[in-house]
């Protein structure tokens, strides 16, 4: 909500309390009863608002103000709400790094952000001292959670310095002020930084409410945490499901059917393989989700077959969208699931890539040829025609500037407009724009397979071979043959079909591959028990760690 003053992300939020002041804004699973039933703990909008300015300004007098860079590792429950929303009005910056990235990279995020900070659970402390992470930038700890720590606050304490009768006077931030880091997931190289400022955090919101229309008073099932609070500030109510976060694809079902029941709830995110797994377990079933209006997928291309199993569960006309993005760009383009079902999954069976539809409000979408270093400035001349498949460019208001102690990147990330006075983000990713200005998704550009006569992209090659019944996903690999490059094809079956006659198997696949031009060159195929996944939406596969695995099959 912007001011005429000041432009702060957390302004939603008491703007919410005073029009919905009773209204539940995040309800979270406590533990259940002697009969199994969920029992639930929530906080009210006003609640919400109350407890974040309590602790708003208990964090800064305890040194964590304005400016601050603050490690925020707590796990998903009312607190995580409270205190995000406490930084953002303090005008303290909250650093989110993903804990499933591996201990190796955490320290790395952690050195690189430099925090003066650290707000977690014991566990998280626990690592920070045997680890010594942010050992020379720490000066400030919060203990959010059971126990004690000598030279750290606890919450409790923290809740008590921020009591005062008079009302908290939130940080007036500027548009353009660093609000939060948050640190990509790392699935095609090393996690960085992606700096938000509070004007983007607000296009954010404006932009999920126009393009999904999203209205007050909708019960939203975020199973992604970060995607979590968006709820408050669009002024849905938050039910937190019973749910390891970094599992998404090996979630109970049972769960997750259980919170849509118990709250009717109206909007529901998820990733791939989380809208999956519940698809295979409701549909079959016959279970329907008569309150749901909409559900929102992002994270990775979401299957057609995936798509039409989930849409079985829902009420007539209420679609399935998937979402395109990235940390450094979110949304860009969307799609839903009459176009997916209807339209495009034909072509993306044919090998034409995956339709991630056209580009939301605001955003400039644009295919540039394929460059593997950065580009200093920006032309019309990098344009590419339509229907070609080249790098996916865009620009807009939701579009960060850079990351953080990384000029390398940013430059390799970031093309300068100096004519328009602006920038386009490469999103390291390939594809190309149909007739109709839809784009169509085709895999990272790190990940394509070059050989000597043409070179092979991932999501068009593999769409073919994902269309054989028995196939779950396939990912296509470049494996080093001398002074050329194997294409390579790995493929993982369906739970079902996993104990095939795998010589028959191997035989259609080659036969399907001969069907198209552009997989012709693919003979040699790998049968992988279970793809490495990323740890965010177990959705984006590591085909580089399936070359490596491929390699050493080979040899």
């Amino acid at each position: 909500m912007n001011h005429a003053s000041f432009t702060n992300i957390a302004s939603f939020l008491p703007a919410m309390a005073k029009s919905r002041p009773n209204a539940l804004a995040v309800v979270f699973p406590h533990g259940r009863d002697r009969y199994g039933r969920v029992s639930y703990t929530h906080l009210t909008f006003t609640q919400l608002d109350q407890e974040s300015d309590r602790l708003a300004r208990g964090l800064e007098r305890i040194g964590i103000r304005r400016g601050v860079r603050t490690i925020l590792m707590v796990s998903p429950s009312l607190e995580f709400f409270a205190l995000t929303f406490a930084l953002f009005k303090a005008g303290a910056v909250p650093v989110m790094i993903d804990p499933g990235i591996g201990i190796k990279n955490l320290g790395r995020c952690i050195a690189e952000a430099g925090p003066r900070a650290f707000i977690g659970i014991p566990k998280a402390h626990a690592a920070r001292i045997v680890l010594g992470w942010g050992r020379r930038t720490i000066r400030i700890k919060v203990m959010a959670g059971p126990g004690l720590l000598r030279g750290a606050k606890t919450l409790r304490e923290v809740r008590q310095i921020g009591k005062d009768p008079l009302a908290y006077k939130m940080a007036e931030t500027e548009a353009d002020e660093m609000a939060a880091i948050l640190f990509t997931s790392g699935s095609t190289g090393p996690p960085k930084g992606v700096v938000y400022t509070h004007e983007i955090l607000v296009q954010q919101v404006e932009l999920l409410k126009e393009d999904y229309s999203i209205e007050p008073g909708e019960i939203d099932l975020p199973t992604f945490p970060l995607f979590a609070l968006f709820a408050p500030a669009l002024g849905m109510t938050a039910i937190i499901p019973d749910m390891d976060a970094t599992r998404p694809g090996q979630v109970d079902p049972e769960r997750i059917i259980e919170a849509i029941r118990d709250f009717g709830v109206t909007n529901m995110f998820g990733s791939p393989a989380l809208i999956n797994r519940v698809g295979r377990y409701g549909a079959p079933r016959g279970i329907k989700f008569a309150t749901i209006k909409r559900v929102i997928s992002a994270g990775a291309p979401v299957h057609a077959d995936t798509v039409w199993r989930f849409s079985q569960m829902l009420s007539p006309g209420v679609q399935v969208f998937s979402g395109y993005g990235a940390t450094e760009a979110l949304p860009v383009c969307s799609v839903g699931s009459d176009a997916i079902l209807n339209e495009t999954r034909n072509q993306t069976d044919q090998g034409k890539g995956v339709c991630v539809g056209h580009p939301v409000k605001g955003i400039t979408v644009k295919i540039i040829r394929i460059v593997d270093t950065p580009i200093s400035s920006w032309s019309d001349n990098l344009l590419i025609p339509a229907g070609h498949i080249g790098e996916i460019v865009v620009k807009g208001p939701i579009v960060t500037h850079k990351y953080y102690h990384r000029p390398e990147s940013t430059a390799l990330a970031k093309i300068p407009d100096h004519k328009n006075n602006g920038f386009y983000h490469r999103m390291g990713d390939l594809g190309y724009l149909d007739k109709t200005g839809r784009l169509w998704f085709c895999g990272r550009k790190s990940q394509r397979v070059i050989l000597k006569e043409r070179t092979l992209f991932t999501i068009p090659c593999e769409g073919v071979f994902n269309t054989h019944r028995q196939v779950f996903r396939s990912a296509l690999v470049g494996v080093a043959k001398g002074d050329s490059v194997l294409p390579v094809l790995c493929v993982e079956l369906e739970p079902e079909h996993r104990m095939a006659n795998r010589q028959k198997l191997l035989e259609e696949l080659l036969e399907l591959g001969q069907s198209y031009e552009h997989t012709r060159d693919i003979r040699t195929i790998l049968l992988h028990p279970s793809f490495p996944v990323d740890i965010r939406h177990n959705a984006k596969i590591f085909r580089e760690k399936l070359a490596v695995w491929a390699r050493k099959e080979l040899s």
